[in-house]
């Protein structure tokens, strides 16, 4: 009788009445508890008239089957499994069948297709049926339970794979091709060689069903598109044979305006993974010109009649919708990014100008867009090339007479202030007045635009340093009158936004106007209402910058008021955003004021530990109606006595898969997840000792995060952990206990395997990046200690290796390697200049001896750079790390011998250099020589001469300023190596002749103490340069960019000649102009 009972709880629990609905939901939990619910939900899931409640028992069969299969007892075991075959077969309804097809897949779950030959035998039989309603059951039910067990099924691939063979030419049979995809789909992480060359078949027949299945159903198409995604993440290598036709499958479907933006959009995002994956076989295959010419009509397309495009409406909320245009764009960052800026430019260019003189203006503004997404990935070439003229095209196209064109000029014009630096900041006289001017005129009520104008003022000012001084005054005054605008809350964030960007450029000039903008900022931070949400958000991250920038004097007094204002915003508000911003606050101020967070660190690391432990954000889209989930989740409740159900319950408490079609995670989670990660590393390095108690808990938290999904959270927790082993070095060498060495060698021994895995496993480049640069700055604060455990030295060594010949796996590693001499995207050049910073690092953290095995196999890799068929980029690198490394080598026992060793492959590479064309190898290769003899010195001084004939040849023609400052420090070195070597007579009087430095301020230092080493070897040499000596140091006393150190010395030197030869100091000093006479008089006399 029970079925019939529950059948009728079942029918109430679907009236559109809620006392019904609960009451009927009492009566079921008590039906739960009596063991023979099982045969009961069979009877109603085979025998009920009604399809809604044959389904419903269907997925409460699933729930009891999924937490509680341990309680079911054996007999009722074998019984579902048969009933639910039985049921397949006869069900009619296909949202009863779907069910039916995911509680097989929670049995198989449990029972592994080897324990359940009777499935195997169904999904034989009905795959293979001559009738086409059959073979759909069976793809159906093939792809739920392969869908949620893929591993299991694994001895079945090779049979599964020819089984698709067939499947997949079944093209009148829309929904069986579908359910086939989903399957081939679910299996492809799992595959392995031996299904290579079967799943390698399948691709041109999958193409040909993807088409059939997008004209009969392009929702289900788009879905099965993802079986691409799929089989480029686990194994591209079998989709490259095949490139040539999936890139034109998916250029068909981007160009057909008539289906569906969803399956436009997977296309064109298709297309941009192959070429982040394979932009080798995408060049070698001719086929960019043809991605060209479909994506740059898309992108240039204009919005329907009466519409526009998301980012130009005057509310554009910053979502990027599904848009095919959006993604074209993507396409084309995707190749700046990842091709050889050469190449790429060949073929893009017609496209770009022919958008740009076009009459229309969608067109103009497609143009644009392409110039701004382009500027990040191939900066240096745009930097070196062709900014000039891509500047005057964007400045030209601000004073368009269509709005939506001088909205995508102003996003170029960010872009380009973003990553074409320093060089873009050199036109400041001509763009600041556009920018400040359009600013001026924007009507104040259009916000949108307002917006885009901000955007491009602000990445400008950001990088301006000194250069923004005579803004100043127009630019605060603009900013102060925004901030005290009354009605305007967007207005007054974007305003203080600008005033962070503004402060990153003025540094300690922005002080007069220091007051009136703290009294704005406290004023957002203490006001609760919902609306200032954004504002509040933007004046802490402003507060942060400030911090930073004004200067220690000015912020401290603030500082401890500052870390109230943030608690409080935690405590009061509940806003990913605003968490993340108030992290960012605490760590600028320990940065500023370490002793004002100390009272704070316990509530302040809570906070961020939650942050970093929570799963907020992170939405599993559930497929099913849940109202049952509730009945299910607490009927364990009563049943504690039973033993198994604890255990039980442990296993089993996340969502099952099966349930789950995806998982989205929201973008302000990402940036707090990131942001604790960032602040928690500075803070544990700035506050030292007070620290300690949280490093341990910290640490454990952020290592966590190391696998975690989205890159950016991967990238800050690797910094992190670096960070929270130089905090743990700096504390140990504050107080040099054993218990604080072991913590550092326990740090040590977990995080440095870990960067290395990360190095040659890790698919982003800039996750590698940083891992690379946080390893090396640990290495440079633990030196010795970081190489103490053994074999570390050589496998950071060998990991460096790996990316200098491209062999990790975000290096694009396949078969279609091309010579090493090839061009390479800029980004792919950057990440080997991380890896090579490593060398010099290394070198100076160990005897000579002991480092150069690995250097000598390091070298060939960084000299083969230097060929003058390589980049500036490449060629500045090469000199540039051999410079460093000698400088390293100069510092560290048995360097001299080291450096003698390599002299004889280094100086070709060197002397070469000097006579480059690009001042920056110039520059760096005259740094190296100087290095070479500083380190080398006696050893070398056979090569002496030639050296130094190169030098005096330069100096004669040498027009770059950096330059001539290197070429001086570098004889500076060499005299201070081997001064025998050098013809002081001739020398001496023509390096005084080039001082003060104009360029390199760190290269006073050298000077000084060449000057002062001279003073005790030669003092009659330095007296008879006398004059041009003093005019220089008067040039240096006090000057903001000269240390303290050099400072003293240069102040030691001029005392003693003052003091030992009176006479000639004094005539020197008579012939300087006045101001520079006094102070030389004053720096003298005081004591």
């Amino acid at each position: 009788m029970m079925s019939e009972e529950l059948e009728r709880i079942l029918a109430r629990l679907t009236e559109p009445d809620n006392a019904v609905i609960q009451q009927a939901t009492a009566e079921l939990k008590q039906a739960f508890k009596d063991p023979a619910i099982i045969p009961a939900l069979c009877a109603v899931m085979t025998g009920s008239q009604n399809p809604q409640l044959r389904q419903s028992a269907a997925v409460m069969l699933r729930m009891r089957v999924r937490k509680h299969w341990k309680k079911v007892i054996p007999d009722h075991r074998e019984s579902l499994k048969a009933v639910v075959l039985q049921a397949l077969q006869q069900e009619t309804e296909h949202t009863v069948r779907h069910s039916l097809a995911q509680l097989s897949a929670v049995l198989v779950k449990h029972e592994t297709p080897d324990r359940w030959p009777a499935l195997l035998t169904l999904l034989n039989q009905s795959t293979k049926s001559n009738n086409p309603q059959d073979r759909q059951v069976g793809l159906l039910l093939l792809s739920k339970v392969v869908g949620s067990n893929p591993e299991p099924f694994k001895p079945h691939y090779k049979q599964l794979l020819q089984l698709f063979g067939t499947v997949l030419q079944d093209l009148n049979n829309p929904t069986a091709l579908y359910y086939c995809i989903l399957t081939l789909t679910s299996i492809t992480p799992y595959t392995g060689t031996e299904e290579m060359n079967l799943m390698r078949s399948l691709i041109p027949k999958l193409l040909v069903a993807l088409k059939h299945l997008i004209q009969a159903d392009q929702e289900k198409a788009s879905e099965a598109m993802e079986v691409f995604d799929e089989l480029m993440e686990s194994e591209v290598s079998i989709i490259v044979p095949h490139i040539a036709e999936i890139v034109q499958f998916c250029l068909e479907i981007s160009a057909d305006v008539s289906l569906s933006d969803s399956l436009r959009v997977k296309a064109l995002s298709c297309i941009a993974v192959l070429i982040r994956l394979k932009n080798k076989a995408v060049l070698k295959h001719k086929l960019l010109q043809p991605i060209l010419k479909v994506v740059f009509p898309i992108l240039s397309a204009a919005p329907p009649p009466g519409e526009e495009d998301p980012e130009d409406e005057e509310n554009d909320t910053g979502g990027d919708s599904e848009n095919p245009k959006h993604f074209a764009v993507q396409v084309i960052d995707t190749m700046a990014l990842h091709m050889p800026p050469e190449k790429l430019f060949n073929q893009l260019l017609p496209f770009t100008q022919a958008c740009l003189s076009s009459e229309n203006p969608y067109e103009r503004k497609g143009g644009l867009m392409c110039m701004a997404v382009l500027a990040e990935g191939c900066a240096d070439h745009i930097r070196t090339k062709m900014l000039s003229s891509m500047l005057q095209t964007v400045c030209r196209s601000l004073s368009d007479n269509n709005e939506v064109v001088r909205s995508a000029a102003l996003f170029a014009l960010g872009q380009f202030s973003e990553h074409l630096q320093p060089d873009v900041s050199k036109f400041h006289a001509e763009l600041m007045p556009l920018l400040h001017g359009y600013l001026s005129a924007v009507n104040q009520t259009k916000i949108g635009h307002m917006t885009k104008a901000f955007y491009a003022l602000e990445n400008f000012l950001e990088n301006l340093g000194q250069e923004i001084e005579p803004y100043l005054p127009t630019l605060m005054e603009t900013m102060l009158s925004a901030l005290n605008n009354a009605e305007n809350f967007k207005l007054k964030e974007l305003a203080v936004s600008a005033i962070g960007a503004i402060a990153n450029a003025a540094k300690e000039m922005l002080v007069p106007y220091f007051p009136p903008i703290i009294e704005s900022l406290k004023g957002f931070l203490t006001d609760t209402r919902e609306e200032m949400r954004a504002l509040q958000t933007q004046a802490l991250d402003t507060l942060s910058v400030l911090a930073r920038t004004v200067g220690k004097d000015v912020f401290s007094p603030l500082a401890a008021e500052c870390v109230q204002l943030g608690l409080n915003l935690t405590d009061a508000v509940d806003d990913p955003d605003l968490r993340r911003c108030t992290y960012s606050l605490f760590s600028a101020v320990s940065d500023v004021s370490p002793d004002c967070l100390t009272p704070h660190l316990t509530s302040i690391t809570t906070v961020m530990l939650l942050s970093l432990r929570s799963t907020e954000g992170v939405t599993a889209h559930l497929e099913e109606d849940k109202q049952f989930v509730l009945l299910d989740d607490d009927d364990a409740d009563d049943e504690g006595e039973d033993g198994d159900a604890i255990l039980d319950e442990e296993e089993e408490t996340e969502i099952d898969d099966s349930d789950v079609s995806g998982f989205s995670v929201e973008n302000s989670y990402i940036d707090e997840k990131e942001d604790a990660c960032d602040a928690l590393g500075e803070i544990a390095f700035n506050t030292g000792v007070a620290f300690q108690p949280f490093l341990e808990s910290s640490f454990q938290q952020v290592y966590e995060l190391r696998d975690f999904p989205h890159e950016d959270v991967r990238r800050a927790a690797f910094g992190a952990m670096g960070q929270f082993c130089r905090a743990q070095h700096k504390v140990w060498k504050e107080n040099p206990t054993e218990a604080n060495h072991q913590a550092l060698h326990k740090l040590l021994q977990v995080v440095l395997p870990c960067f290395l895995e990360a190095v040659r496993q890790d698919r982003e480049r800039q996750v590698v990046m940083a891992v690379l640069e946080s390893m090396n700055a640990v290495i440079k604060s633990c030196q010795g200690e970081a190489l103490q455990a053994p074999g570390t030295l050589a496998e950071i060594s060998n990991a460096i290796k790996d990316v200098l010949k491209k062999k990790t796996v975000c290096q694009d590693v396949g078969g279609d390697e091309a010579d090493d001499d090839e061009q390479q995207a800029e980004y792919d050049a950057m990440l080997q200049e991380f890896a090579g910073e490593g060398i010099p690092v290394l070198a100076s953290a160990v005897p000579a001896e002991t480092f150069y095995p690995h250097l000598n196999d390091l070298l060939p890799l960084i000299m083969s750079k230097a060929k003058s068929s390589c980049t500036e980029a490449d060629r500045s690198f090469s000199v540039g790390t051999i410079g460093e490394t000698l400088h390293s080598l100069a510092g560290v026992t048995g360097g001299r011998a080291v450096a003698g060793r390599l002299s004889n492959r280094l100086l070709p590479v060197l002397v070469a250099g000097v006579r480059d064309s690009d001042a920056e190898v110039r520059n760096n290769s005259v740094y190296a020589l100087g290095s070479l003899a500083q380190a080398a010195g006696p050893i070398i001084s056979s090569d002496y001469p030639m050296m130094l004939s190169l030098f005096s040849n330069l100096l004669s023609k040498e027009s770059d300023l950096r330059v001539i400052d290197n070429l001086c420090a570098a004889l500076c070195r060499m005299i201070m190596s081997h001064v025998e070597g050098v013809p002081l007579e001739q020398v001496f009087p023509a390096l005084v002749a080039r001082l003060p430095l104009k360029e390199d301020m760190e290269e006073n230092k050298t000077i000084y103490s060449c000057l002062t080493f001279l003073y005790s070897h030669s003092p009659v040499l330095v007296v008879s340069q006398l004059r041009p000596i003093i005019s220089a140091a008067a040039h240096l006393l006090g000057m903001k960019d000269v240390d303290n150190e050099t400072q003293n010395s240069l102040l030691m030197l001029l005392r003693a000649l003052a003091q030992q030869h009176t006479q000639e100091f004094e005539n020197a000093v008579m012939s300087l102009p006045d101001e520079q006479k006094n102070k030389i008089t004053m720096a003298v006399t005081q004591s």
